[in-house]
């Protein structure tokens, strides 16, 4: 079913919009027609280490440096607000069953620590609409609104955590490039449960403004 559906994007194409989660520019209401995962080489694999690209899998690997570098930077810019979000700023913080269920979700993005030396350290966003779908053997999740929108399939890792693999498709553009295709559009992260029917999805050393990108999961009401 997943194999059958990842051929049928790339031929028809991804309507979508894939927001990593960043910039001013993604208060900006855009929703997509319909989004769907973006086309991924070896459809057919449930691994991601065998998907994932090199950079990618090196992303992964230097997950906890990422959060290392990026919360003293974050707790001095802003550290009231990163109190407040308790258990979603705890890297140590990973309960089973990490695979959110298929449905609607509200998301939203935080950027902590700066990959210049000019950018911020802390940037909060608004919550937007997210999805996640039944793929079969994988689970898809993307960001529905917002002018940056990430678009991917999670994959099993370990009794705590997932992995998601995908693409960034930004502002109007109607079609989501392939992952792998564009080393700056592919996304890479790990999905976790951080409470009661609540998820993060962490970005470990994003391509662009910030060290760590954290999406917040709760389900929409």
């Amino acid at each position: 079913m997943r194999t059958h559906f990842l051929k049928r994007a790339a031929v028809l194409g991804v309507p979508l919009a894939i927001a990593a989660c960043g910039g001013g520019g993604d208060r900006t209401e855009v929703r997509s027609a319909t989004a769907k995962p973006a086309p991924i080489r070896n459809a057919t694999a449930t691994d991601w280490r065998v998907v994932a690209t090199d950079a990618d899998r090196d992303r992964i690997r230097r997950w906890r440096d990422a959060w290392m570098a990026a919360l003293p930077a974050a707790r001095r810019a802003n550290p009231a607000e990163v109190t407040a979000q308790g258990a979603l700023f705890d890297p140590d913080r990973a309960l089973a069953d990490p695979a959110p269920p298929s449905g609607r979700y509200r998301c939203r993005v935080f950027k902590l620590g700066s990959a210049s030396a000019s950018g911020l350290a802390y940037v909060a966003y608004p919550y937007f609409d997210c999805r996640v779908g039944d793929e079969g053997e994988l689970k898809s999740l993307f960001k529905e609104t917002g002018s940056q929108r990430p678009v991917g399939l999670l994959f099993p890792d370990s009794p705590t955590r997932q992995v998601f693999l995908g693409t960034l498709v930004l502002g109007d553009e109607s079609r989501a490039l392939d992952y792998g295709q564009d080393a700056d559009r592919d996304m890479a992260g790990v999905i976790e449960r951080v409470g009661e029917k609540r998820w993060r999805l962490t970005l470990p050393w994003p391509r662009f403004e910030s060290q760590v990108d954290v999406v917040e999961l709760v389900p929409a009401a």
